[in-house]
């Protein structure tokens, strides 16, 4: 059960963060309207709050966290901008992943 919490929570802040720095891309490179920043801006205080909610130390959670982002920054990139990721990209999110459940999840 506490993998799944873990894993879930990652994932949500991945996305809050992912929609924070979205949006501004939107609104720079896409001609986005400058409203898209109160949102961003509202997503990137959800991902800062999100990551407080981790039971473990801040560091741990920052470098584990790191392999849920890949992962789910890959889903973005496959559903939001209709690019199929490579066999190799899966191949770094299995390591990736692999590195976050070491460092989350390792005995101590």
């Amino acid at each position: 059960m506490l993998v799944l919490k873990t894993f879930s929570l990652f994932i949500l802040t991945a996305l809050a963060e992912i929609l924070g720095c979205y949006l501004p891309y939107l609104w720079l490179k896409k001609d986005g309207s400058v409203w898209l920043l109160l949102p961003a801006a509202i997503s990137l205080a959800v991902f800062a709050w999100l990551l407080s909610l981790h039971p473990t130390a801040a560091g741990r959670v920052y470098a584990a966290y790191g392999g849920v982002y890949i992962f789910v920054a890959l889903g973005w990139l496959w559903l939001v901008d209709g690019i199929r990721p490579s066999t190799w990209d899966f191949v770094g999110v299995g390591v990736a992943l692999a590195g976050m459940a070491i460092i989350m999840f390792a005995p101590r």
